[in-house]
């Protein structure tokens, strides 16, 4: 397995290990997702986009940049009313909730410290792995919305890059609710453009784009639908996207993201900062 991995991982920038968690794991993770909409906020929402083309609204809030060791809510754009009244059914209001899942609840603490997750982390070399933030994603139907085409590395930068995603889909992930779309070795072009903190302080954007949005020819893409409970790894600098759920089935999904600590440097510059009381945690230290 780990010469396999390892070698799909640095030809492809990706690669899908079937059966990551057990059948009675999906299931406590999705009843545990499908409540999370109970104890988000209910004034003041904060509607959270994918875009990553433009401007987006979570790059002038402080409640989204200082979400590194808390859990936050994020409503889809259609969801909510120019006042910030709800539009839809609280169950399906929600784009997503992060950035602290990993330490600050303890069923998603379960699965992102399991030994599973260290196995991995050693097979793919990692000396002195840490988390460095977490997500529950709904995708639900007919509001879910688009993921354009990035880069991890765009948002979770370090020098040597060694960012690893760890994409978990609690239902199946299929061509009609948003599966994910690679484009294959599509990480050894570097890195094509950061988001960053911006340092103009009488901007009210507090991140931006160092540089457009580079264009990806849609034929490039090759769709990958997995079953619940499966694990895809992503390499922070493969271009990936996922379509709008257009169908009538929600494609509920748990990721995090897992940054090396060992002779690599996390960028100050990155929207996600650990706190002097929250470093981000460590899944082990090789000897």
């Amino acid at each position: 397995m780990r010469n396999r991995l390892i070698d799909q991982v640095r030809e492809d920038g990706f690669a899908v290990i079937d059966d990551f968690l057990t059948p009675e794991e999906v299931s406590e993770l999705l009843q545990v997702g499908q409540n999370l909409h109970k104890d988000a906020p209910k004034e003041e929402r904060k509607v959270f986009s994918a875009n990553a083309g433009g401007k987006s609204a979570q790059s002038k809030e402080q409640y989204f940049l200082e979400s590194a060791d808390k859990v936050r809510y994020f409503f889809e754009e259609g969801a909510i009313g120019e006042n910030g009244e709800l539009l839809v059914d609280p169950a399906f209001s929600l784009n997503k909730v992060g950035h602290a899942l990993h330490s600050e609840h303890p069923a998603f603490e379960g699965i992102t410290f399991s030994n599973r997750v260290k196995e991995v982390c050693w097979q793919l070399g990692f000396r002195r792995p840490a988390v460095a933030q977490s997500m529950y994603i709904f995708k639900n139907p007919g509001i879910g919305g688009e993921v354009k085409p990035h880069q991890d590395a765009t948002y979770l930068y370090t020098e040597p890059s060694t960012t690893v995603g760890f994409w978990i889909p609690l239902e199946d992930a299929t061509l009609q609710n948003g599966c994910l779309h690679f484009i294959k070795g599509s990480h050894k072009s570097g890195v094509h453009r950061r988001w960053v903190r911006n340092t103009d302080a009488s901007s009210e954007e507090l991140l931006i784009y160092d540089r457009p949005a580079p264009l990806y020819p849609q034929s490039n893409f090759v769709p990958v639908p997995v079953k619940a409970g499966s694990c895809v790894l992503i390499h922070s600098q493969v271009v990936h996207r996922s379509d709008a759920n257009k169908s009538d089935r929600s494609r509920h999904a748990y990721t995090f993201h897992v940054i090396e600590t060992e002779d690599c440097d996390y960028s100050k510059e990155n929207w996600l900062q650990p706190t002097e009381d929250h470093p981000f945690p460590v899944l082990y230290e090789r000897d």
